[in-house]
C-alpha cells in the first residue's frame, strides 16, 4: 500500500519528520507529501489534481482524517476554591514536621517526573483566563477538527478516486463524554465528527464505502502536550488503566491497520475504542 500525507510542518518540525519520509520510501512505499493547509479548499483541489496525475489507474483505499487545530479557552472564568491537595499536604508536612512549601514543591517535582499516583497531592493546573470561547472559535474549531472530513471525503468521492472497497476514518477522544476544562470546543468537534462519519458510512455505503472513528486512549502526542492540564489527564490515565500504561501512537496505528483488511469489510458506523480498557476502569490501579 503506497501513502499520500497532508501535513502542516514549520521548517524545524521537517527536519524532524524526513528521516522518516525516507525510511518509509526506504521500505519500497512509494510516499507522497504535501507540507499544506488541508483545510483550504483550494490547497485541497490542487492536492488532489496532483494525486490524481501521479495514482493513474490505482484508487485510494483508505482515507484517514486527524487534524488537531482547535481552540483550547475555557468558557468562563474559574472561581477559586479550596484545594484538597493542599490540605493533604499541609496535614501530612504537619505528620512529617516539615514545612509545607518544601513538601509542596518536592510533590511538584516528583509528580512532573511521572509518578502519576501523586496527582492528587500535585499542584492543580492552571488555565488561561484572560478570554474565553465565542461563537468564532466553536466555528472554526468545528470545522478544523470535525466537519472537513466531509470535505476531503466528498472531493475524493467526486473526482472518483476511491477504490470499490474504500475505508474512511475519523479519530474521537474521551472529551466526547466527558467534560474536560479548556476542551469544549474540540468535545463539540469530536461529536460533529463522529455524527459525520455516522452519515458517511449510511450515505456512501452504495459507493462502496466504510467509515468509522477511532477513540484513543490520553496517547502522548504534541496535542496532548497543547491541553491544559495535560500532565493531569495524563496521571489519571495511567492510574485507571488496566495495563498501567498510556495509548500509543503504535496502538492506534495498528488497529486502523486491522480495519483496512477485507476481513473488517462489514464493521461500518462505529466509534472504536482504542485504550486497553481505560474507559471502563472505574477505579485506580
Amino acid at each position: 500500500m503506497n501513502l499520500c500525507l497532508v501535513h502542516r510542518d514549520r521548517r524545524a518540525a521537517l527536519r524532524r519528520v524526513e528521516p522518516d519520509f525516507e525510511k518509509i520510501r526506504a521500505s519500497g512505499v512509494q510516499l507522497l507529501t504535501f507540507n499544506a493547509d488541508a483545510l483550504s479548499a483550494e490547497k485541497r483541489a490542487e492536492i488532489l489534481d496532483v494525486l490524481t496525475g501521479e495514482i493513474g489507474d490505482e484508487r485510494v483505499r483508505f482515507l484517514l482524517h486527524s487534524i488537531a487545530f482547535g481552540n483550547l479557552k475555557l468558557i468562563a472564568p474559574e472561581q477559586t476554591r479550596p484545594n484538597a491537595g493542599g490540605k493533604g499536604r499541609a496535614q501530612l508536612a504537619q505528620r512529617l514536621g516539615v514545612d509545607a512549601d518544601e513538601l509542596g514543591a518536592a510533590i511538584d517535582a516528583v509528580f512532573a517526573e511521572g509518578h502519576s499516583e501523586l496527582h492528587t497531592l500535585a499542584t492543580p493546573p492552571e488555565y488561561p483566563s484572560k478570554s474565553f470561547l465565542d461563537y468564532e472559535d466553536f466555528a472554526r474549531t468545528i470545522h478544523c477538527m470535525g466537519t472537513s472530513l466531509l470535505d476531503w471525503t466528498q472531493d475524493l468521492l467526486a473526482r472518483q478516486l476511491f477504490a470499490g472497497d474504500a475505508r474512511v476514518f475519523g479519530l474521537t477522544s474521551e472529551g466526547n463524554t466527558v467534560a474536560w476544562k479548556g476542551y469544549a470546543a474540540v468535545a463539540a468537534a469530536k461529536v460533529a465528527l463522529e455524527s459525520v462519519a455516522r452519515s458517511i458510512a449510511v450515505e456512501m455505503a452504495p459507493h462502496g464505502i466504510r467509515c468509522n472513528v477511532i477513540q484513543a486512549g490520553v496517547t502522548e502526542t504534541p496535542a496532548l502536550a497543547a491541553i491544559p492540564g495535560s500532565h493531569h489527564l495524563k496521571a489519571q490515565a495511567l492510574c485507571r488503566n488496566p495495563f498501567g500504561r498510556l495509548t500509543r501512537p503504535r496502538d492506534v496505528a495498528a488497529v486502523i491497520a486491522l480495519l483496512t483488511r477485507d476481513e473488517a469489510g462489514w464493521i461500518n458506523g462505529e466509534v472504536i475504542r482504542v485504550d486497553g480498557g481505560e474507559h471502563i476502569s472505574g477505579a485506580t490501579s
